[in-house]
């Protein structure tokens, strides 16, 4: 699963990167958590794209409560077409996450060694995402999201057996395009190539969610 995230890069970036008009200012985010406010891209109604800020933890239409977003960080790519949590909005409610790097953990013995991955030239990225819209019966609309997961590439295997879905500039026109066939969506979903991203590990001071600093990037002393 992907449980942790990197967002460094400032507005300006993020716009020229994703074709958006524009951007307000991103304040760096070194340990974006589930539950928390993050941005998203997606289609916009009068055409074009639009930046969002969503909660992380997909709260489907139908749920009762929001605490179900909780558990629904991720979504197995090889199912989204049949769990009810997110078959509705892989069909209608297709987004991109804006990442420029992620954390896995590594089990070594009896500890989890975190790691975190990027891009080698530290450029942000798209996660595949999807997002869906909740009525609060206590008045209100929550938006919220989930990161599309799949197997892992070799790079990312010693470490975990998951890892998120990333899309190229191609595919993140295919993946937000609401005419794109089931087909087309689905064969996006595979692990981007293993020389896309390198792995560095890092201090377990991002084992901390409430810890949203540099130096959570900091790579692990020899």
């Amino acid at each position: 699963m992907c449980g942790r995230y990197t967002l460094t890069a400032s507005g300006r970036i993020v716009a020229e990167a994703f074709g958006l008009a524009q951007v307000p200012a991103l304040a760096p985010r070194y340990n974006i958590a589930p539950t928390q406010l993050v941005p998203i891209v997606r289609a916009a109604s009068g055409g074009g794209r639009e930046l969002a800020t969503v909660r992380w933890g997909l709260v489907p239409s139908w749920a009762k409560e929001a605490a179900i977003g909780n558990r629904l960080i991720n979504a197995r790519g090889e199912t989204l077409a049949e769990k009810p949590a997110f078959r509705d909005s892989f069909r209608r409610r297709r987004c991109l996450i804006v990442a420029d790097g992620f954390y896995e953990w590594q089990a070594v013995g009896r500890r989890k060694q975190p790691w975190h991955f990027r891009r080698p030239d530290g450029a942000p990225f798209a996660f595949a995402g999807l997002w869906a819209r909740w009525r609060d019966p206590a008045g209100g609309d929550l938006e919220s999201c989930a990161i599309v997961t799949t197997a892992a590439n070799a790079l990312l295997a010693p470490v975990h057996d998951r890892m998120p879905v990333l899309l190229d500039p191609e595919g993140t026109a295919t993946w937000l395009a609401a005419s794109s066939p089931g087909e087309r969506l689905s064969e996006l979903l595979v692990p981007a190539p293993p020389a896309a991203l390198m792995g560095t590990p890092v201090q377990l001071l991002v084992n901390d969610p409430r810890h949203d600093a540099p130096d959570c990037l900091l790579p692990l002393a020899p």
